[in-house]
């Protein structure tokens, strides 16, 4: 199918851009769990993404690919049933915001799209992180693990502000924390996203939260245990009882990323039941190279 007959499509309403595009992002739920899940907080939490980049490209029968981005954050792009869908959208992604940060997308198609986009922009790329997705639809229980799990309340806030700067500094390398705490007071209010803690002896030791719904599931994340506390299977009970809490309430899956640089948490989140689904890669663009 050529270049020319296709055809983009924005969208100002993401309920119109759902309604739209779910028969398409649903045939591959799980790899589309991270649109899926931001089309849903752009519905129901709109204020945490005021800007937003919704559009989806269509040959003559059926939709070949459909991308989100939440500025200043990454693209992010669907399956893609036709390459040629990947010009089509970075020639409008290019009249929107002329430079990006960075593309999220499946293996191989972050790679052909920042390749794509650097011969455009003259923007360079590099591979960031690769990713993995995972699936679970049957919790394998965690046993001989002391502790309790509950959900944070804002008594939690300052240990939560300190857990969530240093995840996102050792799995993002973010080093402007500023946003912390504004980010995790919108846990406490909303309705799809929620942290939930292991504690052991009155302390807490590890957190996982969860957010992104789909249709049949929700996202597993963030997921941090401070280094003094690893290595003692906090993680994987927290997780496990999080993922089987998320089944108990009507969820038939629980999705997650893993960095494909660490083994060990690859390693226990399949001994918990999470089965791999595909692999994505996250790239970074720098500024253009005159």
């Amino acid at each position: 199918m050529g270049e020319k007959t296709m055809q983009l499509r924005r969208f100002s309403d993401p309920r119109e851009f759902l309604q739209y595009a779910e028969a398409f992002l649903m045939e591959r739920e799980a790899e589309h769990n991270l649109i899926l899940g931001l089309t849903n907080t752009l519905i129901h939490d709109p204020e945490v993404y005021p800007q937003f980049y919704l559009a989806v490209i269509e040959d003559a029968e059926n939709i070949t690919l459909a991308a989100i981005r939440t500025p200043p954050h990454n693209l992010i792009i669907s399956h893609v049933a036709h390459l040629d869908a990947l010009t089509v959208l970075a020639n409008d992604v290019q009249s929107a915001y002329g430079i990006l940060t960075g593309v999220i997308a499946t293996v191989p198609i972050g790679k052909t799209f920042a390749d794509l986009w650097q011969g455009m922009t003259r923007q360079p790329y590099r591979l960031n992180m690769r990713e993995r997705i995972y699936q679970l639809s049957h919790v394998n229980p965690v046993i001989g693990i002391p502790g309790t799990f509950r959900v944070a309340t804002p008594d939690d806030r300052l240990l939560l502000i300190q857990w969530f700067a240093a995840f996102r500094q050792e799995a993002m390398g973010v080093v402007d924390n500023s946003d912390v705490p504004q980010l995790v007071d919108r846990y406490f209010v909303s309705e799809t996203r929620k942290i939930y803690l292991w504690e052991h002896d009155g302390e807490v030791v590890s957190m996982a939260g969860r957010g992104g719904p789909t249709p049949n599931g929700i996202r597993i994340g963030p997921v941090y245990t401070p280094p003094e506390f690893r290595k003692k299977g906090y993680a994987s009970a927290c997780v496990a009882a999080l993922s089987q809490l998320q089944l108990d309430t009507g969820r038939k899956f629980c999705f997650l990323y893993t960095d494909l640089s660490n083994p060990t948490s690859n390693h226990i989140y399949q001994e918990i039941g999470y089965e791999p689904i595909c692999d994505v890669d996250e790239y970074r663009f720098d500024a253009p190279v005159n």
